[in-house]
């Protein structure tokens, strides 16, 4: 019954009480007539004889006979309808007493309750879209920012099936050319040419690699760009991850260790939704939890695409100040000591990093004139500039003091930022790192936040620019393309090797399955439950 679409449904497209008004949608064969029955409209201006695309005013009375609600009913007829059945969507006040009883009003006429996802299942099966199409429905729903919003409607107006139709097509082409030879397999007749056959996969198999390429950056833009924060324990790292979101959302503590597990909150912010992740402190330890903790910690900065390396000024203060003589080498060796478990685990090829100078306020002492800024002179001002010309754009890193680019501090902590600049710039040097900032903050205070946010802003511009092509962003598809580019992979060997051509076209036709479950032209009820199941009851 769930799949002839031989009954009407019903079910809120919009959350009851949230709003002026819900919708509830009624699709099916009796959807208009059932509508009619429980809507009272003006002579002669009755649901069932209603053209599509048009409304109708008219009023609901419950049970006793008294007024339930005024509604407007909107009338789309079959196949002109969302899911190319009759339909209608009943709007009427957003009170969830109205809508709880104009839902039993329908069901005394025979309509039951939609289960999740039924409407866009129905739209699938009538053929309103395909699979790919309706699980863009559920991501469009779903988008929390400009980027998702985009990428999710150009799979809803059909930009990837295109491309997946094109490939198969051309598959399509190569193995109905094959069987043909297999047909006359006693003339020894060869009916493609295995040098043009071979250039054709070799072009859907890079295809096909492009499209599984972008799915880092899909899913990056639907779930959210993954940021780490990453240091020693008590840096101030939950404390950056509430400046950040504005609010109290992880334990800030003196105690080391206070963060156990990861904590992930998203943000939006110039139209791209990030993921900032709050990790257990980074040290030596033999506690148990918080060596679990500490192994998340390393497990998360793999997955970055931008890693906040944080570094406690005020410790290093107290460093620099205690060691005398020493204190450049006490220095380094505490800042290899804080850094190197973060770093060595940077990817360089596809992570950026943003060293973030915290507790930037206690250094804030024996301020004169502003003759404690770093004031463009020497070695660590030009490294200073150098590592904002590596930052994505070009664009200068800024600090708190936004006129000179760097920080307001008193004069006898100069000589202590331009060493950790220094190291930075060594380290960053040494491990290749291409993508990376310096911000200076105060976590506590909120210094330095927005300049925080717009330097991860511009080292993510990429994730913003409007994407050439289709991006990938379902974890179903990736599967898919994978196990299809296999398929090929080993047609191209066949074809090489001069493999029996009934064995190169079973995997052609392989090829053809993997990339026809996308768009739900080879699908099962199995696989339709997974999918429609994760929708919403409306839609």
């Amino acid at each position: 019954m769930y799949l002839l679409n031989e009954d009407t449904i019903c079910a809120p497209a919009t959350v009851p009480g949230t709003g002026a008004i819900s919708v509830i949608r009624v699709s099916g064969p009796e959807a208009l007539h059932a509508v009619s029955s429980v809507v009272r409209c003006s002579e002669g201006r009755d649901i069932a004889s209603a053209p599509g695309y048009s409304a109708r005013f008219g009023h609901i009375y419950a049970g006793d006979g008294s007024l339930l609600d005024d509604v407007v009913v909107t009338v789309f007829r079959a196949p002109h309808s969302y899911t190319g059945e009759d339909s209608a969507e009943i709007s009427c006040h957003a009170s969830r007493y109205i809508v709880d009883n104009i839902l039993l009003l329908l069901a005394e006429h025979g309509i039951r309750a939609a289960a999740p996802g039924e409407f866009t299942r129905r739209a699938f099966l009538n053929g309103k879209m395909d699979l790919a199409q309706a699980e863009a429905v559920a991501d469009l729903i779903a988008a929390e920012s400009a980027s998702a919003h985009r990428v999710a409607l150009t799979q809803l107006k059909g930009g990837f099936s295109k491309e997946l139709r094109r490939m198969r097509d051309q598959l399509l082409n190569i193995v109905s050319l094959m069987e043909l030879e297999l047909d006359f397999s006693e003339e020894e007749v060869e009916f493609a040419d295995r040098s043009e056959l071979l250039k054709l996969v070799d072009e859907v198999v890079a295809h096909i690699g492009g499209l599984v390429s972008s799915f880092r950056l899909g899913n990056a833009i639907k779930n959210g760009i993954p940021v780490a924060i990453a240091g020693a324990t008590n840096t101030g790292k939950s404390t950056l991850l509430n400046a950040l979101l504005g609010e109290d959302r992880a334990i800030v503590s003196d105690v080391h260790g206070t963060t156990r597990d990861t904590i992930e909150e998203t943000l939006n912010m110039g139209g791209l939704l990030f993921r900032f992740i709050d990790t257990a402190g980074i040290r030596k330890t033999d506690e148990s939890v918080e060596m679990i903790g500490i192994e998340r910690t390393f497990r998360k900065l793999e997955e970055a695409v931008v890693v906040l390396a944080m570094i406690d000024l005020g410790k290093a203060a107290s460093l620099y100040a205690a060691s005398g003589d020493d204190r450049e080498a006490v220095l380094e060796t505490y800042l290899s000591r804080v850094m190197s478990d973060v770093l060595d685990r940077l990817d360089p090829a596809r992570q950026k990093v943003v060293f973030v100078l915290n507790k930037i306020d206690v250094l804030g002492d024996d301020v004169e004139s502003g003759d404690g800024a770093l004031s463009g002179e020497g070695e660590s001002s030009a490294v200073h500039d150098a590592l904002a010309a590596r930052q994505r754009g070009g664009a200068p890193v800024p600090g708190i003091s936004v006129e000179s680019g760097r920080p307001k501090i008193g004069n006898k902590y100069v000589s202590l930022i331009n060493s950790i600049v220094l190291f930075i710039d060594k380290q960053s040097k040494m491990r290749g790192l291409k993508d990376c900032g310096l911000v200076y903050v105060s976590a506590r205070k909120g210094e330095g936040i927005d300049v925080l946010k717009s330097v991860i802003s511009g080292l993510c511009a990429e994730y913003s620019a409007s994407p050439d092509g289709v991006v990938v962003t379902n974890i179903r598809h990736i599967e898919a393309l994978t196990n299809a580019s296999s398929a090929l992979t080993r047609v191209r060997s066949g074809l090489s090797d001069g493999v029996p051509t009934d064995l190169v076209a079973q995997d052609i036709r392989e090829a053809l399955y993997h990339l026809g479950a996308i768009v739900g032209e080879i699908s099962t009820d199995e696989v339709l439950g997974t999918i429609f199941g994760r929708f919403c009851i409306g839609k």
